[in-house]
């Protein structure tokens, strides 16, 4: 989860003044934490107190559908409240509509928000067949559209994978034989690569970042250089990234200098929980 938020937070500067070159300073008084992280974090909240809730689930056993029923429960509901208290990270038009609304409905939404907020999914699933479930569930209260569900579903698998010590040609492979053609480069594209929110045109291009990256760092720069809708390029990148290298600790422990006391708290819980969920 935290390679998404730097993702974000590196590419926050440049999502309207791209920079179509891996030379630049990492972070800056420029950069801030958008709605990417915002809503990352709020899925994470979601999933925790599932969790909490579903005392089975934490002893081991399957996950029922009364669970799923209450995950997205919990996922409307943090959703908006964390939306609520921070409306001016960046929403889109119709999202932010969704976050106000006294009656939330999926509104048919193939936007990358579906992908950007996914990657906590990917480290609750203990199976790829759970990965899917979860990340449909989360997804599915706004972003129902099948294209926004795939970029969700295609980001969370890759992070599994990742996480669970698959190689990048596996992860290249199950993504081009199930989600996406990935026979581009970085390089083949970047001129003519544009601004865009749709996932189709988001998400290949972030896995992508991390595919022909050489270290954490390097998947980062690597989805800035893209130019787009860097933040979020970049925190699907990072959020792959983080699961096959891990996160160097300088470059963590700066990027949680962007956090305010309560982001930084459920950050902090999150890190608790993953931690026990391991034991």
């Amino acid at each position: 989860m935290m390679g998404a938020i730097i993702g974000d937070i590196v590419g926050s500067r440049f999502e309207w003044n791209n920079h179509k070159d891996k030379h630049f300073e990492l972070f800056t008084e420029d950069c801030r934490m958008t709605d990417d992280s915002i809503m990352t974090l709020a899925v994470a909240k979601a999933l925790m107190e599932t969790e909490k809730a579903m005392e089975s689930v934490a002893k081991g056993q399957e996950r029922t559908n009364e669970y799923y029923i209450l995950l997205e429960k919990m996922s409307v509901q943090y959703m908006q409240a964390f939306g609520r208290r921070y409306p001016d990270c960046g929403f889109s038009r119709a999202f932010f509509q969704w976050i106000i609304s006294d009656d939330p409905q999926p509104y048919n939404s193939y936007g990358n928000g579906a992908a950007m907020r996914i990657s906590p999914v990917a480290y609750v699933g203990r199976t790829e067949k759970e990965i899917q479930h979860l990340s449909e569930t989360v997804t599915d209260v706004s972003h129902n559209h099948e294209e926004g569900l795939k970029g969700a579903e295609a980001t969370a698998i890759a992070i599994f994978m990742a996480r669970s010590g698959s190689s990048k040609d596996e992860i290249r492979n199950r993504i081009s034989e199930n989600y996406y053609p990935l026979n581009f480069t970085l390089d083949g594209i970047r001129d003519a690569y544009r601004f865009t929110t749709d996932c189709q045109a988001t998400v290949p291009q972030a896995i992508i970042a991390f595919l022909e990256s050489t270290s954490f760092e390097d998947a980062i720069r690597n989805a800035v250089s893209l130019g787009g809708d860097s933040d979020t390029l970049a925190a699907i990148a990072g959020a792959i990234a983080e699961a096959h290298y891990g996160i160097p600790e300088q470059i963590k422990e700066r990027a949680l200098s962007y956090f305010d006391t309560e982001l930084l708290s459920v950050y902090e819980e999150w890190v608790r929980f993953i931690k026990t969920k391991n034991q």
